[in-house]
């Protein structure tokens, strides 16, 4: 049986680049503050986020449509959006299946 064994966190981020590339703490998170604010700036914008060998950000616009209360099964219209799915990348998907 798979389960979760944490979450990967922005201090775990900014730890792993204080432990491999030497920068302090602060410089560290600083480094992770800035890339997550670049990406989520560009998703802002309205443009795709592709981090090779991991994955793609992206932004799809939907349509207003009728959806339907599943407990009344009353008709509302629910109004048009931009909405983001993450795609991982095929080395990511071998990578996560082989463990």
């Amino acid at each position: 049986m798979m389960r979760s064994v944490g979450t990967l966190t922005r201090a775990d981020l900014a730890e792993t680049i204080n432990r491999k590339m030497g920068l302090s703490r602060a410089e560290s998170l600083d480094l992770v503050e800035q890339v997550l604010d670049k990406m989520s700036q560009a998703l802002i914008q309205g443009e795709n986020v592709k981090i090779s060998g991991f994955g793609s950000f992206v932004l799809r616009d939907k349509k207003e449509r009728i959806g339907r209360n599943p407990k009344t099964g009353v008709e509302v219209p629910i109004t048009p959006r931009r909405v983001m799915t993450f795609r991982a990348s095929q080395l990511l998907k071998d990578r996560v299946a082989d463990g």
